[in-house]
């Protein structure tokens, strides 16, 4: 017997006596309202057919199921319901099997938990990702996973976020058998059959007790504490919490309708919002003009010029994602020192547990170094990442120009400098891109891809295509001072300064930042950086500089005493012994009350909630200004800059989908009234006043956008 059921996304075939139940829903069996129909009636129809004696639920192609269909997030909810589906699944009268291979993520878990057995194959990942979009697991997951692998465990994985392969699901007890080979549908069969055999009993999940109740209360609790420290004010991770404390101290009915409730209350969440339009975001990204004009070159081997903290770390994330690297120094020393950087690195992750010495070995057998530019003449893709000066940089470029191979692509990690005039140092500027890395490079996810005038679009393709090779988020850039993120940091930076004269202490500065939920302040971060790093930008532009413009000297104050931050064990903060946490330094407060006796400034108290409110606008009217000017192609763009490269909290979306969410009106009303103040600093972006004006929001130019 063979039948369809809500057309051809889920199929049942009975075969020897067991209804084998089939989510062909590509490309990963998302559980859209067609699935959640076709499973429901399928169940339903295998339990009437006297002749079926159990049900086996495998996924096709790929994955099992990978989770919720996400072209329904946000619509209105279609019948029937997740938790309604499992609960049927569970109920069934004949033993239920779910043969994972591939992705068995979020309801898709929760779909093999309702099952009374379950079968995992190598490439198996079981997990339950809600976290990250400021849920938790909605369908039982809270109520059944503590039921199979005691509450610390469940709970962790929840919070996490991260998926087990299928040895680690089955040591945690979320599996019952492992098979080899990658037919879910065979080895399924054989595993039912086998259970047949034995007269195994239909065995529900919600009818276990979790294990050893009174020490997982314990541990909740000190997991509760942890979470709460951990988690800076996310919603989602607290309730997942109290979801499986629920599942050790309730019912099973109790518990799944506070959790269902908890769920609820998530989805109404502002957090929920954000976190959500993170995720799209981030896939939104990489959907840019030259991506669809053209394909990528072939990049099978790349070239690093620099062989310093940040060349090191491209190298290092380069060697990882399995592409050969030749790094280019000025002497043996440097080289030296280069190869060094990149086997202290691996050398961590060895000592750590986390990569096996013969792992690192041929990681390092991609590694070659050289003190000649000839030796990379057959690269195809070549970085430059020595010192922040355009004319070293324009002679790099100008030997690149000479050696290497027509076709390669010639990029520059530089942070600030014109992109156009290093490209017109070489005679093929079409060949010639920014591909400003992070540091550490090997670590931070963001990668801004700097267009210039003149290159050709299969190099922005090229380099989004290396983007996702070394796993990073790209976002394309235009050129200007600063690109997106570093022009629109000096702006909110410049706010930050005027807040420290006008009378917030630094380290008031910095708590409320760590309270919006950055894991820094500003003065922190300039100090993790190296103080030096600024003053050199602010003394390149001093001669551009609007002398009409209000300049803050308290940072180069510090700086001329040789207070550089962590680096020197002091900065804005004092760091004795080497220490990675900084003490308030008085000094530093002495510097700051004489530079505003000097200005003639009176001190004047500002609230948290005072200092984040001039911080944020300053942030979001720099951002209106380089979407209007085609810098960032949407504000999307920007927020995905600043939530993978600069620590603005996840849970708010980025700073311009945090502006719709307190409404634009606000945000330019702020800027309006400290307009009163610094007309010169506070002028209004004409993109924020259209939109105001036209009762739109930031959100509605990505839409539009994404329709063009």
């Amino acid at each position: 017997m063979t039948s369809e059921a809500t057309g051809s996304v889920v199929r049942m075939q009975e075969q020897q006596g067991v209804a084998v139940v089939s989510i062909d829903n590509p490309p990963v069996n998302a559980l859209g309202a067609a699935v959640r129909q076709g499973l429901l009636a399928a169940i339903e129809e295998a339990e009437a057919n006297a002749a079926t004696r159990a049900v086996l639920i495998v996924g096709e192609g790929k994955a099992f199921i990978a989770g919720a269909d996400i072209r329904e997030f946000g619509q209105p909810p279609v019948p029937p319901a997740l938790p309604d589906v499992c609960h049927r699944i569970e109920s069934c009268a004949k033993p239920v099997v779910a043969a994972i291979h591939g992705a068995a993520l979020g309801g898709g878990l929760e779909v093999a938990l309702a099952a009374h057995y379950r079968l995992a194959l190598p490439a198996a990942q079981l997990g339950l990702p809600e976290v990250k979009l400021g849920l938790l697991p909605g369908a039982g997951g809270t109520q059944r996973a503590p039921r199979l692998m005691g509450a610390r465990p469940a709970a962790e994985m929840m919070l996490s976020g991260k998926p087990l392969n299928a040895r680690a699901a089955q040591a945690a007890g979320l599996v019952d058998r492992l098979a080899e080979g990658t037919d879910p549908v065979a080895a399924g069969l054989a595993y039912v059959h086998e259970l047949l055999a034995a007269n195994a009993p239909v065995r529900r999940t919600r009818e276990l007790a979790v294990p050893d109740a009174a020490a997982a209360l314990v541990e909740l609790d000190a997991l509760a504490a942890d979470t709460a420290r951990k988690s800076r004010g996310l919603f989602s991770p607290q309730k997942i919490v109290e979801c499986v404390r629920n599942a050790v101290e309730l019912p099973f009915d109790e518990g799944m309708r506070r959790e269902r409730a908890a769920f609820m209350e998530c989805i109404a969440s502002p957090q929920r919002a954000g976190l959500i339009h993170a995720f799209f975001a981030e896939r939104e990204v990489a959907k840019v003009p030259e991506a669809k004009a053209a394909a990528p070159r072939p990049v099978a081997s790349i070239a690093v010029i620099g062989g310093g903290t940040m060349g090191a770390g491209i190298t290092v994330s380069a060697l990882d994602a399995g592409l050969p690297v030749t790094m280019i120094e000025r002497d043996d020393a440097s080289l030296a020192r280069g190869r060094a950087h990149v086997e202290k690195v691996h050398d961590g992750l060895v000592a750590k547990g986390r990569m096996t010495a013969d792992a690192k070995a041929a990681v390092m057998a991609r590694y070659t170094g050289s003190t000649r530019y000839e030796d990379i003449a057959a690269a195809d893709l070549v970085i430059e990442a020595v010192f922040e000066d355009l004319e070293v940089k324009k002679a790099v470029f100008r030997e690149l120009d000479r050696v290497c191979k027509p076709g390669a692509v010639l990029a520059t990690n530089t942070s600030y400098l014109d992109i156009d005039a290093i490209a017109a140092a070489t005679e093929c500027p079409q060949d010639v891109i920014g591909l400003h890395f992070f540091s550490p490079a090997n670590i931070m996810k963001l990668l801004e891809i700097v267009v210039p005038v003149k290159v050709s679009a299969d190099v922005v393709a090229t380099a989004f295509a290396l983007a996702r090779t070394m796993k990073k988020v790209p976002v394309r850039a235009g050129v200007c001072d600063g690109f997106i993120g570093n022009r629109i940091l000096a702006v909110y930076k410049q706010a930050a300064d005027y807040l420290m004269e006008d009378g917030a202490s630094p380290y008031e500065i910095d708590a409320a930042v760590r309270g919006f939920g950055y894991p820094m302040g500003p003065f922190q971060v300039t100090d993790l950086a190296g103080g030096d790093i600024g003053w050199a930008t602010r003394k390149r532009r001093a001669a551009t500089r609007d002398p009409k413009a209000r300049y803050v000297e308290i940072a180069d104050r510090i700086c001329e005493r040789g207070w550089f931050g962590q680096k020197t064990g002091r900065g804005f903060y004092l760091y004795p012994e080497g220490a990675r946490t900084g003490q308030p330094d008085p000094e530093v407060l002495a510097i700051v009350d004489a530079e505003r006796a000097r200005k003639g400034v009176t001190p004047r108290s500002f609230t948290p909630d005072e200092i984040m409110r001039r911080y944020l606008a300053a942030m979001v009217n720099e951002g209106a200004k380089v979407v209007a000017e085609g810098i960032a192609l949407r504000p999307l763009d920007v927020d995905v800059t600043f939530l993978s490269g600069y620590g603005f909290p996840r849970f708010r979306g980025g700073p311009m989908k945090y502006a719709d969410t307190v409404g634009l009106d606000t945000i330019l009303a702020d800027i309006r009234a400290f307009a009163q103040e610094d007309p010169l600093f506070w002028q209004p972006a004409p993109l924020l006043e259209q939109l105001v004006a036209e009762g739109r929001d930031f959100d509605s130019l990505n839409r539009a956008a994404a329709s063009a």
